[in-house]
């Protein structure tokens, strides 16, 4: 079966996650230089079925985008121009930071790595795609 991408994108790094092949849980994948994200995705999607990216989408608490929106913007139409026949669909990411951080802290995780930027990206990732296939397995 099809996987489906969640992406936490960042002007330094990209946080990746992954769902299990019936699209129930998303699971962290990997953090990836921003400037290596296309070249990335490429190989990944030469080893797995991809059928979906979901990508991150910031906005404020008054639910605008955000400053970073933009640079996301951006980086969704290059994700389109490498990828035409994979959908791209955009998630409120609000407060994925904060609950990846929560996360964090209720696994154990200790103080020093969770100052981990990378390991915040990659569970950001999963919780954006999280949100997403909770909200599509809903509408099932």
């Amino acid at each position: 079966m099809d996987r489906i991408i969640g992406i936490d994108y960042g002007s330094a790094r990209v946080g990746l996650a992954m769902s299990d092949p019936l699209h129930i849980f998303a699971s962290p994948l990997e953090t990836v230089p921003s400037a290596k994200i296309i070249e990335y995705l490429q190989k990944l999607t030469r080893t797995q079925r991809v059928e979906r990216f979901v990508l991150g989408w910031p906005t404020n608490m008054d639910g605008r985008p955000s400053s970073a929106a933009a640079d996301v913007q951006a980086f969704r139409n290059r994700l389109v121009g490498a990828f035409p026949d994979i959908p791209v669909t955009m998630e409120d990411e609000r407060f994925t930071s904060v609950l990846a951080h929560r996360a964090m802290i209720d696994g154990g995780m200790k103080k020093s790595d969770r100052r981990d930027k990378a390991s915040v990206d990659r569970i950001s990732a999963a919780i954006i795609l999280q949100s997403f296939l909770d909200k599509s397995n809903k509408e099932r």
